[in-house]
């Protein structure tokens, strides 16, 4: 298995105990996972930008350039849905887990399913 970077919406304060934040825009700030040869890596944290009108589009951009090739999510809109797959990151469903940690051990076991328009959110805007 290739190196993978995965970012995980989180709740506050981050890591692999932290809450799984349900929507990708709005969540406080992103949880970063390195895993190579199916083992994680690395685990560190970086804030997310205030959500504003267009704030999903201003966090796809805020992720670019960190490397991120796997993005697990509870919730998002259709845009940056189609922005993140566009630029090559894989986004899985990873709502039914309460936690990051149990949601990158659920991506591990490949127990997640791609994320889809009938995941993406249908309100504020995002339908």
């Amino acid at each position: 298995m290739k190196k993978q970077i995965l970012a995980i919406p989180s709740d506050e304060p981050g890591g692999l105990e932290a809450p799984l934040n349900m929507h990708f825009g709005h969540c406080p700030l992103y949880t970063l996972v390195e895993i190579s040869e199916g083992t994680v890596r690395n685990v560190s944290t970086f804030n997310n930008v205030q959500h504003t009108e267009s704030g999903c589009a201003v966090s796809v951009r805020h992720l670019s350039g960190r490397g991120i090739n796997v993005l697990l999510a509870g919730g998002m809109g259709r845009d940056p849905l189609m922005t993140l797959k566009r630029t090559g990151v894989n986004v899985f469903y990873a709502g039914e887990y309460p936690t990051v940690g149990e949601a990158v051990q659920a991506h591990l076991r490949g127990q997640l399913r791609q994320f889809g328009p009938e995941h993406a959110c249908k309100d504020h805007g995002h339908d």
